[in-house]
C-alpha cells in the first residue's frame, strides 16, 4: 500500500464502530487519504488501460505510440494499468517457470519507468506472474514500485498488506486475483504474495477472501476515497469472450460496497461493459502491451485489440464515459537477440471501427445495458466512441 503523508487517517471517524472493528480485526492497516481542495467541485479524469505485459522498455526501440499516449492520458488525474511482470533484482528469488518457458515474464526496473513516462501513476500487482520469481519476486517488485513512487495494490509483504488499498491522490486501489495463482504464491499472515480470491471445488468464490475484497472496498469508500475495483481474473470460459456470471456479480457487490467502477484483465483480448446503477462495469479491457513470446498462431487477432476506458467523475460519480480503441503490433521486432511485440498505437479509423463494433456486441450478450456512439475523432489524436447506460 501506497504510503500518503501529510492526509487524514482513514478509520478514526465517519464509519460505524462494528465496520471499523471488523475490518481492523480483518487485518486492514489505517490508511491515510489526503485533503484535496476542491475535491468534490471539479471532475476527476480516470484512465484504464489494458493489462501491460512489458519486459522491454518500449522507449529503448523507439516506439512510435510513445508521444501518442503522452497526449492522449496527460491532464489525467489517474492513469492504471496491471503490472504483468515481476521485477528482477538482489531480493528476487529464482524462477518458479521451467527454464527457458515463453511464460516467464521478467523485467528490469526500467520498465516502470516507462509506464510512468506515459503518465502511469497506479498499478496492479496482483496477477498469476507476480510469483514469477518466487516470493523474493513479490518483494523486489514492491519495493521498485515504492523506489519509483508508484502506488500500487494487490500484493504485500503478509496478506493484510497485499489486500489493503494503493492510493494516489484521491483515488483508492483494490486489487485481487482469481485463477492460476500457484500454490506458495498467495499472501497469508505470514508470507509475501497476492491477495486471491480462491474458487471451492463448486466453482464459487470462498466468501471470506470475497468479504476481505469488498470490506477493503468499503473501508476505502468510508473514507472519502473514489474507489477503483480490480480483478484479474484466470478461471475463463470455454469462450475467451464471454464473462463468466460470477465475475459479473463480484463486480456489481464491489459497486454496491462503494467502488466508483469495476475493471478486470487476465483474458489477453477483450470482453463487454454493462452499467450496474449508473456504474461502469469494465469485464475486460485486453492488453495495452503485449510482450509475448508465444509462437505465432497462439494468438488470434482479437490479442491485439484493446482499448483504454476514460472516465470522468464528479462529485464521485461517473458523469461521461468513453473507449479509446488501441491497436497493438501482432509482429514486433528484434531488440537485443530478443523479438519485442506487442507495443500499442491508436488505432486508425478502420481499426477503430473494427474495435468499437467488438465491444458492442459482446456488451449486447451481456443484456445491451450500454448503448454505444459512434467513433469520433479526438483533437488528442486517435477516436473516442461515448458510452452512456441504456
Amino acid at each position: 500500500m501506497a504510503d500518503i503523508k501529510g492526509g487524514r487517517v482513514m478509520g478514526s471517524t465517519g464509519f460505524d464502530t462494528p465496520t471499523r472493528r471488523r475490518l481492523l480485526k480483518a487485518g486492514f492497516p489505517l490508511i491515510f487519504l489526503p485533503v484535496v481542495a476542491g475535491a468534490g467541485r471539479r471532475p476527476l479524469r480516470i484512465s484504464l488501460l489494458g493489462q501491460s505485459l512489458i519486459k522491454t522498455d518500449l522507449r529503448r526501440i523507439g516506439w512510435r505510440g510513445l508521444g501518442e499516449f503522452r497526449r492522449i492520458l496527460a491532464g489525467r488525474d489517474l492513469v492504471f494499468t496491471d503490472l504483468e511482470t515481476v521485477i528482477g533484482g538482489p531480493l528476487a528469488g529464482r524462477s518458479t517457470r521451467p527454464a527457458d518457458s515463453e511464460v516467464l515474464h521478467v523485467a528490469e526496473p526500467e520498465v516502470i519507468d516507462c509506464l510512468q513516462a506515459i503518465g502511469v501513476n497506479i498499478v496492479a500487482t496482483s496477477n498469476n506472474h507476480a510469483w514469477d520469481l518466487d516470493t523474493g519476486g513479490i518483494v523486489s517488485t514492491i519495493e521498485a514500485l515504492r523506489a519509483r513512487g508508484l502506488a500500487f495494490a494487490g500484493t504485500g509483504r503478509d496478506l493484510a498488506q497485499a489486500s489493503a488499498p494503493g492510493v494516489a491522490g484521491r483515488v483508492a486501489l483494490v486489487a485481487a486475483a482469481a485463477g492460476a495463482i500457484r500454490d506458495g504464491a498467495a499472501a497469508t499472515a505470514t508470507r509475501p504474495g497476492v491477495n486471491e480470491l480462491r474458487r471451492e471445488l463448486g466453482g464459487a468464490l470462498f466468501a471470506a477472501d470475497v468479504e476481505r475484497y469488498l470490506g477493503a472496498i468499503r473501508f476505502a469508500a468510508s473514507g472519502g476515497a473514489t474507489v477503483i475495483a480490480y480483478l484479474h481474473n484466470h478461471y475463463w470460459e470455454p469462450r475467451k469472450s464471454d464473462t463468466p456470471a460470477w465475475q459479473r456479480d463480484l463486480a456489481r457487490r464491489a459497486v454496491d460496497a462503494g467502488a466508483a467502477t469495476f475493471v478486470a484483465h487476465g483474458v489477453p483480448e477483450l470482453q463487454g461493459m454493462e452499467f450496474h446503477r449508473g456504474v461502469p462495469l469494465f469485464h475486460g479491457l485486453s492488453s495495452f502491451i503485449f510482450q509475448s513470446e508465444k509462437p505465432d498462431g497462439a494468438y488470434g487477432p482479437e490479442a491485439w485489440q484493446s482499448a483504454i476506458a476514460e472516465l470522468d467523475l464528479v462529485g464521485g460519480r461517473v458523469a461521461a464515459t468513453r473507449l479509446v480503441p488501441v491497436q497493438l503490433d501482432a509482429h514486433g521486432l528484434v531488440h537485443a537477440g530478443r523479438r519485442v511485440r506487442g507495443s500499442p498505437r491508436l488505432a486508425s479509423a478502420a481499426s477503430a471501427r473494427s474495435i468499437a463494433e467488438r465491444l458492442e456486441a459482446l456488451s449486447d450478450r451481456l443484456g445491451a445495458s450500454a448503448r454505444f456512439a459512434p467513433p469520433q475523432r479526438s483533437r488528442r489524436g486517435g477516436w473516442t466512441v461515448k458510452v452512456d447506460p441504456s
